[in-house]
């Protein structure tokens, strides 16, 4: 079932904030319409959000590892890599007048909140969007597994996936390379895992169908599209 969900969380890749010509960085202006949508939803809506960023756009972690790096040093530079975009997000939300937290999973006072389910649930009560980075305090685990942990965490309904490279949902082949691939408007968990769908890691998966947590794979550059998922528009694809 799509829509109707009063809390959900939305996963934005880190790539989702970079610069489209480079490719790296943030840019004010991508993140500026992140935000206004969100604020958009949430007033118009009444919908609780709290956002998971991944930090791929400042460093990835399988990268550093890949170089020689070691791996858990590796990922606790990506999990701060998303704290530095957690607090971009915040800054153009509170830009627009949105009431924002930043709850990080690594302790930093003097930066963000420490991320306390209790806490996060009471912000969301009170009409405010809470921004979860440094993934899950763990290196190891993607900010997709975080997104999932997240979700159930809080009670949240459903989990937004928003894509950035211009693929709309879930295929059964890569549509960049492909062109016959076909679209999925619902696809079972298991048919993800089976298939090898690269939509997100196998670990988040396995956790979102163990929880029954429904995830909405969807275009995230596409204006409205945040809202479009929410309302219960067949767009994307419904995992479930």
């Amino acid at each position: 079932m799509r829509g109707n969900w009063s809390r959900v969380v939305l996963k934005l890749s880190g790539e989702a904030f970079a610069d489209p010509d480079a490719g790296f960085g943030i840019d004010g202006p991508t993140v500026a319409r992140i935000a206004a949508e969100v604020a958009e939803v949430r007033r118009d809506l009444g919908t609780e959000i709290a956002i998971v960023v991944g930090g791929g756009n400042i460093w990835r972690g399988m990268a550093g590892a890949g170089a020689g790096m070691d791996r858990a040093q590796a990922d606790t530079m990506g999990m701060l890599a998303t704290v530095i975009n957690g607090l971009a997000l915040q800054d153009a939300l509170e830009h627009i007048g949105e009431p924002t937290r930043v709850m990080t999973a690594i302790q930093m006072a003097q930066v963000a909140e420490p991320y306390i389910r209790r806490r996060a649930q009471r912000h969301l009560e009170k009409g405010r969007v809470v921004i979860l980075a440094g993934g899950t305090g763990n290196p190891f685990f993607t900010t997709d597994t975080t997104a999932a942990l997240r979700a159930a965490e809080i009670g949240a309904a459903a989990i937004l996936k928003g894509t950035h490279s211009g693929v709309d949902g879930v295929y059964d082949d890569d549509p960049k390379l492909n062109p016959n691939a076909v679209k999925f408007a619902e696809v079972a968990y298991i048919e993800v895992l089976n298939r090898g769908l690269k939509i997100m890691d196998s670990t988040a998966i396995t956790f979102c169908m163990d929880n029954k947590l429904p995830i909405v794979v969807f275009d995230l550059m596409g204006a409205g599209n945040i809202r479009r998922a929410l309302e219960g528009e067949p767009i994307g694809t419904l995992v479930s």
